[in-house]
């Protein structure tokens, strides 16, 4: 599956229990990962992506809010 999501155009952000992929190509910024949780996602860092910042079960419901589907992940 990773090697899908790469190749379709995801960016990997590396945690210890989940990684997260986004693909900014197909992201229609409604905003839900942002307001779903700052700690993961933020916007005024770099990288704006932190997955270990919460518990893996936060941040797969945060990026289960995701409309677009340019957020995904893999657990481990």
């Amino acid at each position: 599956m990773e090697a899908e999501l790469l190749e379709q155009g995801y960016r990997k952000y590396s945690g210890k229990e989940v990684d997260v992929y986004f693909n900014t190509s197909i992201c229609i910024h409604s905003g839900n990962c942002v307001r779903g949780n700052q700690e993961i996602f933020n916007l005024d860092r770099r990288p704006w992506i932190l997955p270990d910042n919460a518990d893996s079960q936060e941040v797969t419901r945060v990026i289960d809010t995701c409309p677009s589907s340019a957020l995904r992940y893999i657990q481990h």
